[in-house]
């Protein structure tokens, strides 16, 4: 994890299957080192090719309903051009155009203003990667 100013980079193990994670909690944490009371707004940025940010409702099954919903979308076959890694791994270079890599959200008085059942998560289907960075960055 690095920081500077207003920066932070979250180091994130995803694991060996296809992942929704749950970073609200970071981005709390983060703010409330940074923020102090101000308004502003939080950048969430993945430097990867086969990820995403998502802004969703967690722990309800929506997690497991946008996963299902991206292997409908996108099949984890050899359909694709870009082959290199794990069968079907093509589709996790075209995620990021469904699932983009960042989210910019509101933050009041310090706070993420997120709806009662958002949460901010990192959605990942590439298997071949367990390691990802996310960039959280502060604007006030």
């Amino acid at each position: 994890m690095t920081d500077a100013l207003n920066t932070h980079v979250l180091d994130i193990t995803t694991g060996s299957s296809e992942t929704v994670h749950d970073l609200t909690h970071d981005c709390d944490a983060f703010l409330s080192r940074v923020a102090r009371g101000r308004d502003g707004l939080l950048n969430v940025f993945v430097p990867h090719a086969t990820a995403g940010i998502a802004i969703l409702e967690t722990g309800a099954g929506s997690d497991d309903d946008l996963l299902a919903a991206l292997r409908d979308l996108l099949p984890p076959d050899n359909r694709w051009r870009h082959q290199h890694g794990t069968p079907g791994h093509g589709r996790d270079h075209v995620l990021p155009a469904l699932v983009p890599p960042h989210a910019t959200l509101p933050v009041t008085d310090g706070s993420l203003a997120l709806g009662t059942w958002q949460s901010v998560c990192l959605v990942d289907t590439n298997v071949d990667n367990p390691r990802r960075q996310v960039r959280l960055s502060f604007l006030g």
